[in-house]
């Protein structure tokens, strides 16, 4: 039931987000006309462009700032999204029993599965699809930050540090440094749940090494300006990640020496 929730949230955030790739390559200007473009790129462009202006023209702090104040202001959906997976992961050991106890195949059995796991999370006070409507609200709000950077073209006519903000970082280090945050990132969100649910960790696992290798290739072939973005949101989720699950990092990691002794 839970994968099949997850799979139907996962093909609506693909189809949302190559429908407002459609039209990536052209410049979002005020007369730009759509939702998409008019509530959600448009303004996020703006915000860019007024920082930039009292930056001197800086578009490379701009984003910098304007990443910053996007990952703040989702940052409660952030907390409510890692709060609501602790608390599934909490209750994996209970909800593997119920699996044990109800092994059998047969629709009778799982309709009785799904029953006394639903009274499970009825009893803790846990709704299984809390964590996904943090995400949903998320998504929309960060896939158009991407579209604001690539589609204002004043960006593209100013340079930050050693590169220029609408061609490929040069010397690839921003491609490399979002590839290393990228997999901290993987990294610590995986210290922080490990042990809770081993089904979970071969994917994990997988993810942890295919999500840095992406972010390395599209950072390579897009502009800077969108790996500097990835950089700076990738070092606020790790800063997050501290202060959020740091009791269960050190947790995590006192269990980890204790099981290698």
């Amino acid at each position: 039931m839970k994968r099949r929730i997850l799979l139907l949230i996962g093909l609506a955030l693909l189809l949302s987000l190559l429908t407002g790739c459609m039209d990536v390559n052209e410049p979002i200007t005020k007369e730009s006309e759509g939702f998409w473009n008019t509530y959600i790129v448009y303004p996020l462009s703006w915000l860019i462009t007024y920082f930039a202006t009292l930056f001197g023209n800086n578009y490379g702090l701009s984003i910098i700032v304007v990443t910053l104040i996007i990952r703040l202001a989702i940052l409660p959906l952030m907390i409510k999204q890692m709060k609501s997976s602790k608390a599934m992961q909490a209750l994996q050991p209970e909800m593997q029993k119920l699996k044990e106890k109800y092994s059998s195949k047969d629709q009778q059995t799982q309709q009785k599965l799904q029953q006394e796991t639903m009274a499970l999370f009825q009893k803790h006070g846990v709704n299984p699809i809390a964590g996904c409507f943090p995400l949903l609200i998320q998504m929309p709000i960060l896939i158009g930050f991407y579209h604001a950077i690539m589609r204002t073209q004043e960006i593209a006519q100013h340079n930050f540090l050693w590169f220029d903000l609408g061609e490929r970082d040069p010397f690839f280090i921003l491609p490399i440094v979002a590839g290393i945050t990228t997999f901290i990132q993987q990294k610590l969100m995986m210290a922080g749940t490990s042990g809770q649910n081993p089904a979970m960790m071969p994917q994990m696992q997988m993810m942890l090494w295919l999500m840095p290798i992406m972010i390395v290739i599209f950072a390579v072939n897009f502009p800077a300006a969108l790996s500097l973005y990835w950089v700076v949101g990738n070092l606020f989720m790790i800063g997050q990640t501290f202060l959020i699950k740091g009791p269960d990092l050190q947790g995590n990691k006192g269990k980890s020496e204790g099981t290698k002794k």
